[in-house]
């Protein structure tokens, strides 16, 4: 391949990203420490999980922790949802200034539960509707206000081309595409050239999102769409070492090798201890027990590993089974 990268640096209103690969938000994933161990690793833009305007304007408590940032990781995007333009805009004026760089409006989120009050994916249906949001809140806030959106809600209503124009004429400063319909949650394969057809009806940076599951892919992804940015997602769950890789075979034609042994439990300890210091050991643990599951998917015996993780409910347990798990893999090392 030859040397020289597709990826440059890409500027959303007045935010300066150098690294357009971007970590997708997800619900109970993308916290605090798992952001910044995918920063480690070269994610240039990341995400908060999703956060209820409403739930911001009642003070739910639960909103508190999802807004938590590290210093390290800016760029980052801070993502609303909801279905009322004055009240996603009064939600994003509350919180102005928190720390983060860019306000994200999802409206590509495919959950019943989320569906069912006109938000997330449901507001495909209505462009009026989306486009008062993000005009409410554009002109509440001095931050650079982007969307999340999708192919459209089903195959028959892809819209995501117009739609896009839409927010644009709105002010969105950027356009994230997932290319499957709502219907589709995330089965199938994305449509990469409705993809491709977004890039081609807006003037405003346009990120890439579906099926971009290896740095091979991501590189396909970009090259297909002519978008100014890849989003990782699912694909990074247990693997924030895909950053890393996609920025080197991007942009050196190079795939380094995959973790060792040692690295891949040290990177299980950190993420251990970084959800202790934000949550407390309780929830700590059983958070990294879906998390241990995604770091050691494909491994040996990681049925076995498994079922070991979700009996254990206190962190010398999860420092056992890594170090029990780094053994296993230095001896499958020295067999191979």
């Amino acid at each position: 391949m030859k040397k020289g990268g597709i990826l440059r640096e890409m500027h959303i209103g007045g935010v300066k990203v150098a690294c357009p690969l971007a970590l997708g938000p997800m619900a109970g994933v993308t916290d605090m420490p798992f952001r910044v161990l995918c920063r480690e690793q070269g994610a240039g833009l990341l995400y908060t999980e999703m956060i209820s305007a409403k739930a911001l304007l009642y003070h739910n408590r639960n909103t508190e922790a999802l807004m938590q940032m590290h210093p390290s990781e800016h760029p980052i995007a801070l993502q609303l949802f909801g279905s009322e333009p004055e009240i996603v805009a009064e939600a994003a004026e509350m919180i102005a200034d928190r720390p983060f760089d860019i306000l994200d409006i999802n409206m590509g989120c495919p959950v019943p539960k989320v569906v069912n009050n006109h938000e997330g994916s449901a507001l495909m249906r209505d462009p009026e509707r989306a486009a008062a949001i993000v005009s409410a809140v554009a002109r509440r806030i001095d931050k650079p206000v982007t969307v999340k959106i999708r192919k459209g809600f089903s195959e028959e209503e892809s819209n995501a081309p117009e739609f896009a124009r839409r927010l644009e004429a709105a002010g969105a400063a950027m356009i994230a595409v997932h290319g499957r319909t709502r219907d589709q949650y995330y089965a199938g394969h994305a449509d990469w050239d409705c993809i491709r057809r977004v890039k081609e009806a807006v003037s405003i940076p346009v990120i890439a999102n579906g099926d971009a599951d290896s740095p091979e892919r991501a590189r396909l992804l970009l090259e297909q769409t002519g978008a100014d940015g890849v989003m990782i997602a699912r694909a990074a769950r247990g693997n924030p070492w895909i950053f890393s890789e996609t920025l080197s075979w991007i942009n050196d034609g190079f795939l380094p090798p995959r973790p060792s042994g040692g690295e891949l439990c040290s990177m299980i300890l950190r993420h251990l201890q970084g959800l202790m210091e934000c949550k407390g050991e309780y929830t700590a643990v059983r958070e990294m027990r879906r998390h241990f599951a995604w770091y050691t998917a494909g491994l040996p015996h990681s049925s076995s590993l498994r079922r070991k993780i979700n009996e254990i409910d206190d962190p010398e347990g999860v420092r056992a089974l890594t170090e029990e798990l780094r053994r296993s893999m230095e001896e499958d090392a020295e067999e191979a």
